[in-house]
Order: C-alpha cells, then structure tokens, then sequence
C-alpha cells in the first residue's frame, strides 16, 4: 500500500478512536452459555478442523442491552489474543446485525433462520465465515474476548462473507458509537 494511503488510513483510524465517546457503562454484553467466563465444551472448536480439540464448536448465545442512542447497527467479533501468531486469532466476526436486535440464539452461526435478518458472518482466521470455538495449544489458558461494536450506520457496505476480519474492523471503529465487552477463558 503506498506510505500516502497508510498515512490516510492512520489517520481516519486515529480520529475514529478520538472520536468514540467513553463508555458510560451502559451498554453490556452477557451469555447464558457462559456465565461464570468459562468456555464450556459446546462451544469449543470441533474434531474436524484438526487442531487437537473435541468440542461442539456451537456458537453460544449472546444478549445485550443499554446500546447507545444512535446505534443502526452492530458488529461482533470474537478474538483470542493470545494465540501465539504474534496477532491473535479471530474466531467470529457478525457485521450488520440490525440495531433492533438484543442478542443471537446458542448456535445461530451458520444458519441464517437464526441470525437476525441482514447479518452477514464474514472470514475469520479460519479462512471461512462462522463461528470457530476456542481450541489454544496445550498449556496456560488463553482469553477470548466477544466484542460488540454499536454504529451510527446502517450496515457496512464491506461486510461480505468473504471481507477479512481487519477490515470489518477498519470500518466499525470508523463509525463506532460505543463498545461492550465479554472475556471468556479457556485452556487444556
């Protein structure tokens, strides 16, 4: 990318994040499947994808409210941070979820009868949309921290299941009202 560009990006990034109001404590994100910030077997990542692991890798369900004035919309990115690529591992990405919605069903990942209408899960570090539950190495437990972004836009014209977690995340801090958080832990 030319040093102009990146320059350009910095800064809308910066202005972005300047911009966000400071959270009032309102605005929350909780989940039934997870309520003592345990990740339970359901939602760790599944035989099939090979990484060691043997769980339902079923998203969980995920309830919100207290979402600031002016939101059209949310974004939901779930994120281990420590994953030992140097940059984390994105596990779910939700954009376009509508602003009247107050939350997603346990396993709504991968079915759209399930996802509020107009969502769109995007790629995730598993190269596909959907859900992929938590699966660290063996040792210490890793974090894995659900993110809900509230917008002052409708949708993002560059959620597309095959948009790249990065972007997605380019543009919703670039048009975020306010976050809320969910730290979950999980280790083997």
């Amino acid at each position: 990318m030319p040093a102009r560009i990146c320059s350009a990006v910095a800064a809308a990034a910066t202005a972005a994040m300047i911009a966000m109001p400071a959270s009032a404590g309102d605005f929350r994100l909780t989940s039934p499947d997870m309520p003592d910030g345990r990740m339970p077997a359901a939602q760790v990542l599944s035989a099939a994808y090979g990484f060691g692991c043997d769980g339902g890798n079923r998203s969980p369900a995920l309830n919100w409210e207290g979402a600031p004035a002016g939101t059209r919309s949310f974004v939901l990115t779930v994120h281990d941070p420590d994953a030992p690529t140097g940059i984390g591992w994105t596990h779910w990405v939700v954009a376009n979820i509508p602003a009247d919605a107050q939350g997603l069903d346990t396993g709504a990942s991968g079915n759209a009868a399930r996802l509020p209408a107009g969502a769109v899960e995007t790629r995730t570090d598993f190269g596909l949309p959907g859900y992929g539950g938590a699966c660290p190495p063996e040792g210490r437990e890793h974090r894995y921290v659900f993110t809900l972004t509230a917008l002052g836009m409708e949708a993002l014209p560059v959620a597309t299941p095959e948009a790249m977690p990065a972007l997605i995340g380019f543009f919703a801090n670039a048009h975020a009202l306010d976050k809320a958080v969910l730290e979950v832990r999980y280790g083997r």
